[in-house]
Parts: C-alpha cells; sequence; structure tokens
C-alpha cells in the first residue's frame, strides 16, 4: 500500500468520523437558524427516506441485536423530525399569508393530495393517525419493552451462572464464554435502551399534537391580526398548512413505530420476519378451514358474492398447493447408493484413520443416541476441548461405534488400535463408590470404579436418596466412562501427539514469536527431534500449555550433536518452574522423597558404566527401590498429597523408567529442576537399610 492510499485511507475514516457530529448541528441549525423552503423539502424527503429505511432494516433482521443500534438511531430520528417541526412552524407562521407553497412544496402536496385540500378532512384523517400511533403501536410496543427488559434484566444472573457452568464442565472455550458474555450484556443494554426509547416516540407524538394547535392557533391570530385576513381566509389558509405539515411529519412518526413495535415483538430466528412469517403461515392443514368458512360467507343472501368468492377461490388454491408441496418433500425418492462393488478394496477397509476409539456393546447405544440428547457424546466433547487446554495441543476426534464382538453392557477404549482400557456399565442404573466412611452398605451388582480401582455397587436409580445418605458418591453410566477416557488419555497423552501436533505448535508459535520459531527449527533442531521432546515431556506429565517457555529452553539447550535424551534433561532443568506448578501451588512447599547418599553415589556410577542403556539398574536392587519408595509414598497417597522423588540428574532418567508402571502420577525431579527459591520439605529417605543391604551385595 503506497503513502497516498494510506492517506486516502485516513481521511476516508475521519471523514465517515464526522458525519454524526455535523449531523447534529445540522439539526441544531433547523431549530434555531431559518431556513429557506427548499431546506426544508430536502429535511423532509431525508425524514421519510430515513424512516423507510429503517423499516426496512427492522424487517429483515433475524433477531433484535441485529439492529442494535435502533435506540440511538430513534433517538436521532426523533431529534430530526422534531427540528424540521421547529423550522416549519418559524415558515408557517411567518410566510403562511403568502400561500399554499410558503413552507415547500412537500407541504403543499401532502396537504392537497393526501386530504383533498379540505382542512377539516385533513384534522380527522391526522386524529386517526395520532390514535393509531399513540394509543395502539407507540403504548404497546412501550409496555413489551418494559417486560422484556425486565426478562432479561432479571435472567442476566442466571445466564452468566450458565456460561460460568458450561466453562468449568468444558464445554465452552474461554473465547467462546467471553463472547456469550459480551453477548447477554449487549442483549441486557439494548433492551434497556428501547424501554426508554419507547419514550421518545411517545413524546414525539404529544409533541406533534401541540405543534398543529400552536399553528392553527397562532397561524390564525397572525393571519387575522397581522395580515389582514378575515377569519375563514386565515383558517383555509393556515390549517390547511398546519395539517399538511403535522401530516408529513407523522407519516414517518408511524413508519418509526412501526419498526419499533416489529423490533421489540421478535423472538430469535435463523430466518428474517418474512420468512419466519412465511415458513409458519405455510400450515396446509390450516387453510382448508379458512376456504371453507369463506365459501360459506359467499352463497349466504346478501352477501357481495363476487368479493368473498373469489377469496375463498384463492384460498382453496393456498390449500392445495401447500398440501402438494408437502405430499411431494415427504413422497420424494431417495436416490438408492450405487451397489458396492465385492471385489473392490479400499483403503478404508484395511486402516482406521481416528487414532482414538470407543467401542460398545449394542446394549450402551442409548448413550450415544441423538435422539436420546446423546449423553456420553456431550461429555466426550467436553473432555477433549477441557485436556486440549490442559495439554497444551488439540485432542484428536474420538470415533465412537458399536462392536458386537463386545458383550452388551462392555466398553472398550483404544489408542491407534491398541486396547488401553475396558469395563462394563449398565446404562438403566447408577453406579455408587464406596467414599470410605460409609454409614451403611448397600445392596446391588458389585463392580469396581474403572478409573481407581474403588469398590462400588449398581444401584437402581429410585435407590439413589438412599445411597447419598449411607455416604456413597453416585454417578450415572455416562460419567463412568467419560471419567475413564478422560483419565486413559491423559496418561497416554504422548501417544496421540506426533509430527503434525508438533507442526500446529511450530505454526501457532511463528504467529507470535516469529524469530523464535526461525531460531528452533530445521536447525538445530528437526521437526522430529522437537516431537520426540515433546512426547518425552507429555509422557511424564509434563504439558505443553506454555510452548513458547519450551522454545526458548529448546533453543538454549540445543547443539547438532545432541541425544534425545540429553536434551530432554536439559530442557526440563530450565523450565522446572513450570513443572514444579503442576505439582504444588506456588506457595506451598514442595514434599520430596530423596535416596540416601551413598545410594546415589553408587546409582551414579552404575550410570556412568552402563551409558545409554535403557535399564542400567540391576533388577533385584530395582525392586528394593520400588518397595521402600512405595512404602514411604503410602502415608503421602492416603492424604491425597502430591510429592515427588527427587535424585541426581544423572540417575532421573532411569529411576523415572523404574517407577513409572508402579507410581505413574508421581514425577521424578532433579536436583537442577527445582527452581532455587522454592521451598522444600523431605519426606523420607530411602536407602538406609543397611545401605540396602550393601547395596545389595554390590549388585552381585
Amino acid at each position: 500500500m503506497t503513502r497516498s492510499d494510506v492517506n486516502s485511507k485516513i481521511w476516508v475514516n475521519t471523514a465517515k468520523g464526522a458525519v454524526l457530529p455535523l449531523a447534529i448541528l445540522l439539526l441544531v441549525m433547523f431549530m434555531v437558524v431559518p431556513v429557506p423552503a427548499i431546506m426544508l423539502d430536502l429535511g423532509f424527503i431525508t425524514n421519510i427516506m430515513i424512516s423507510l429505511a429503517v423499516l426496512m432494516i427492522a424487517l429483515n433482521a433475524a433477531k433484535p441485536l441485529d439492529f442494535s443500534s435502533f435506540p440511538t438511531v430513534l433517538l436521532f430520528a426523533t431529534l430530526l423530525r422534531l427540528a424540521l417541526n421547529v423550522a416549519s412552524t418559524r415558515v408557517v407562521l411567518v410566510s403562511g399569508h403568502t400561500g399554499s407553497d410558503a413552507a415547500g412544496h412537500v407541504i403543499e402536496a401532502f396537504g392537497n393530495f393526501l386530504i383533498g385540500g379540505d382542512y377539516v378532512v385533513g384534522i380527522f384523517v391526522f386524529a386517526i393517525l395520532m390514535i393509531i400511533n399513540l394509543v395502539v403501536i407507540t403504548k404497546g410496543a412501550g409496555r413489551v419493552s418494559e417486560v422484556s427488559a425486565r426478562f432479561t434484566l432479571d435472567a442476566l444472573p442466571g445466564k452468566q451462572m450458565a456460561i460460568d457452568a458450561d466453562l468449568n464442565a468444558g464445554l465452552l472455550t474461554a473465547e467462546e464464554a467471553k463472547r456469550r458474555r459480551e453477548e447477554i450484556a449487549t442483549e441486557a443494554d439494548f433492551y434497556g435502551s428501547m424501554d426508554g426509547a419507547s419514550k421518545f416516540v411517545k413524546g414525539d407524538a404529544v409533541a406533534g399534537i401541540l405543534v398543529l394547535v400552536i399553528n392553527i392557533v397562532g397561524g390564525i391570530i397572525l393571519g387575522v391580526v397581522s395580515h389582514g385576513l378575515d377569519i375563514g381566509q386565515a383558517a383555509q389558509t393556515y390549517v390547511l398548512l398546519a395539517i399538511g405539515d403535522a401530516l408529513v411529519a407523522q407519516v414517518p412518526a408511524l413508519l418509526l413505530s412501526i419498526a419499533a413495535a416489529s423490533i421489540v415483538t421478535r423472538v430469535n430466528s435463523d430466518k428474517d420476519l418474512s420468512g419466519q412469517i412465511a415458513q409458519q403461515f405455510g400450515v396446509s392443514r390450516a387453510w382448508p378451514p379458512v376456504a371453507g368458512i369463506l365459501t360459506v360467507l359467499g352463497i349466504l343472501p346478501g352477501m357481495p358474492h363476487l368479493i368473498i368468492l373469489p377469496a375463498a377461490g384463492l384460498a382453496w388454491f393456498v390449500a392445495w398447493r401447500l398440501r402438494k408441496g408437502a405430499q411431494v418433500a415427504t413422497q420424494e425418492p431417495v436416490e438408492a447408493p450405487a451397489p458396492e462393488n465385492p471385489a473392490h478394496i479400499d483403503w478404508t477397509d484395511v486402516s482406521d484413520g481416528a487414532v482414538l476409539g470407543l467401542e460398545i456393546g449394542y446394549g450402551l447405544i442409548g448413550l450415544v443416541d441423538e435422539r436420546k440428547d446423546a449423553p456420553l457424546i456431550g461429555r466426550i466433547t467436553g473432555i477433549r476441548r477441557q485436556l486440549s487446554r490442559e495439554l497444551g495441543f488439540v485432542i484428536p476426534m474420538i470415533r465412537v461405534k458399536d462392536n458386537l464382538a463386545l458383550s452388551a453392557n462392555q466398553y472398550r477404549i483404544t489408542v491407534a488400535g491398541v486396547v488401553i482400557g475396558e469395563d462394563e456399565i449398565w446404562p438403566e442404573e447408577l453406579l455408587a463408590l464406596d467414599s470410605g466412611d460409609l454409614t451403611q452398605t448397600i445392596a446391588g451388582r458389585v463392580a469396581q470404579d474403572p478409573t481407581f480401582g474403588l469398590d462400588a455397587v449398581w444401584i437402581s436409580p429410585e435407590r439413589r436418596s438412599e445411597a447419598v445418605i449411607a455416604g456413597y458418591t453416585v454417578v450415572d453410566p455416562s460419567t463412568v466412562v467419560a471419567t475413564h477416557l478422560n483419565h486413559l488419555i491423559t496418561a497416554n497423552a504422548s501417544e496421540l501427539f506426533g509430527m503434525d501436533e508438533a507442526k500446529k505448535l511450530l505454526d501457532t508459535l511463528k504467529e507470535v514469536a516469529p524469530q523464535l520459531a526461525d531460531g528452533l527449527t530445521p536447525q538445530p533442531l528437526s521437526l522430529a527431534q522437537i516431537t520426540t521432546l515433546c512426547r518425552s515431556l507429555l509422557a511424564e506429565n509434563i504439558p505443553l500449555k506454555d510452548f513458547r517457555r519450551i522454545a526458548e529452553a529448546m533453543v538454549a539447550v540445543a547443539r547438532p550433536d545432541i541425544s534425545a535424551d540429553a536434551l530432554t534433561e536439559g530442557v526440563r532443568q530450565r523450565i522446572g518452574s513450570l513443572i514444579i506448578q503442576t505439582i504444588v501451588p506456588v506457595k506451598m512447599p514442595l514434599p520430596v522423597i530423596t535416596l540416601d547418599g551413598e545410594l546415589e553415589g553408587l546409582l551414579a556410577q552404575a550410570m556412568r558404566v552402563a551409558g545409554d542403556a535403557q535399564h542400567p539398574i540391576e533388577p533385584a536392587l530395582g525392586q528394593r527401590l520400588i518397595e521402600q519408595v512405595t512404602e514411604a509414598a503410602r502415608p503421602l497417597m492416603a492424604q491425597a498429597r502430591n510429592f515427588a522423588i527427587v535424585t541426581s540428574p544423572i540417575a532421573r532418567r532411569a529411576l523415572s523408567r523404574l517407577f513409572r508402571p508402579h507410581l505413574p502420577e508421581t514425577p521424578v525431579l532433579s536436583f537442577l529442576e527445582i527452581p532455587d527459591g522454592k521451598p522444600v520439605e523431605v519426606v523420607a529417605v530411602v536407602g538406609n537399610e543397611a545401605r540396602m543391604n550393601r547395596i545389595e551385595r554390590l549388585a552381585a
């Protein structure tokens, strides 16, 4: 874009911003400064044009908020009409004696064409318009606005709580929740503004009556006293001008009143008002009674047959067309699928593209049936959204399908075709979990919670209250499956992360930190190395939410010849604060289990000797370590306290692999991963049992 284009754009934006202030100044000028008749004509035509445009926009809005600026537009349109009334009143009173065109051709045309030049007829026409506008439309629209504003404001706290609940359940993202909060706030502001804006229309109608009376009384007095007209001639001249002026103002006022009423009486729909009415009037069963009644009226003696019978025929035609259209829609043949070639084999026949899968028996199909609101599908969507936020990458779609090889109530969870969990549930019952402090036990189908292994029983829904009183935690079948699925996805997050996910992380990083992304890949690290590192972090329950911090650590550690393990350990040491905050809050000390100093030294020596061996720890020694660490961790797990195992950097990776199958949720940290200012609480030291029997006789 050239400099001239930029300057042109700035001037255009400045001109747009100046339109409204200039228009307000013009309105003030109409009220204060005498204006010629031609300006009045332009003002009245502009008023009619704006009123018609407002009415068309209101009729074509799908929902009230589509025209959220309507209250302000109504205010300015009312001000324009009042300014024109003031200006025209001045012209009528000053120059009305000169003829019917003294106040411009628009007022003259309304006075002659609409009321035929008879001011008595004009008074009655104006009175009827005022009754319609003030008593019927404006009063009704004002009442609807008042009730809508009251109900909207009363419902505001409940809507806010519903958004917060959906956000906490994972059914909404933070951006969606923010957008919905803004929407309901705008809705409350709109209906509150409309409640006040309806008073503008009512006040405008009252002002129109007063202006009419002033024009008539003042014109007759001026015509008789100042211009020497007799009373009849003065009444004929000034009343005709006053009525024309009133009508030319009240016709746009009536249009705006109709627009206001149509806006506040609308309900939210995906169609505009015309489409909504056409759809709801297009019911074939409604028209035969209408046609039948008109036919009976048309054949009665004394009725205008030539008018009613054609109307009845039109109603019969509409009913026939609607009925025929409904029959065609229901009988429209469905195109039969092309017959399959039994010899044709596609890639979809040998490969399932879904990484995550949930297979269910036929007895559980009701949990995913959309006709029954599909409770499990909604939970799965919420789980994917919540875990995607927590882990830092998009969890892939979960394919749900039935499997006839499973028993009726059995389900199975798979990752890349590998079964990682399965169990059995009863869809018509509830699972009562033993919370550990039961006041009494209840009978039922004995089971175990598939996620945490708690003792449980399946009970009928009628016994829910009994189980809650007894101390059980009662959950529905869809919650059982969803909780199990959530737990297994978290535990297997590294299996869901691949090069495609790594590429998308890098693409996102380029948008916020392009220099950092360019300095990371393809040199010094390839996409494959970044993927391996991210999978290693996920395998040890370290999320990728702050990928920018992780990328900075990768850039700092990366070397052309660095191994994957060395890269992972180096990055971990630089993101220690991120790791610690997933274990305990910032202000709490970190509970740790450490190893005896001599044991640490021998393990470090073993690591140096073993080199790159996957399992450098001797099996018997490893078993003793597992037993002692598990024994030391048992009191912490009973108290549901998070803790970490801390060791030397050289032994961290080997001990993590050793303890992961037995303590999967317990992180193994090195000393270098704990920030300097983080307080530490040593709860146990492992390895001082006769120095682990002299380190298993020096590892045999």
